[in-house]
């Protein structure tokens, strides 16, 4: 029973780990796609809120940036969740943090579905 328990717990920390590393792929490569989209508009966006608003006016920019916005929670979940899991040894204390950062992060994603679409 106990190799049983042993086996079906491995491999959760090398899922958690290709995790970070996808969406650590994700965001770099929407970086430079972002810087892309700049060099190709011809034009440095300027500060003012009209050429932003034209930026993100074009659906792929939405994408990629939802894409991203996700990816980087995503990111920030697992790599809280181990660092809760290290330092934090009270069950209710985990239960509560948990509970306060998955609310954060839903937040946060609902209001970047506001914000970018």
């Amino acid at each position: 029973m106990v190799k049983l328990r042993k086996g079906l717990s491995a491999g959760h920390g090398f899922n958690a780990w290709l995790q970070q590393r996808v969406t650590a792929v994700v965001m770099l490569l929407s970086i430079i796609l972002f810087v892309g989209l700049f060099a190709l508009a011809g034009k440095v966006i300027n500060s003012d809120i009209t050429s932003w608003q034209q930026y993100f006016s074009y659906t792929i920019v939405r994408v990629v940036a939802q894409i991203t916005v996700l990816a980087v929670i995503l990111h920030a979940w697992i790599g809280v969740r181990d660092i809760v899991m290290d330092y934090v040894k009270c069950m209710y204390g985990r239960v509560i943090l948990y509970t306060l950062i998955i609310l954060w992060l839903l937040g946060s994603t609902i209001y970047s579905f506001y914000v970018l679409w």
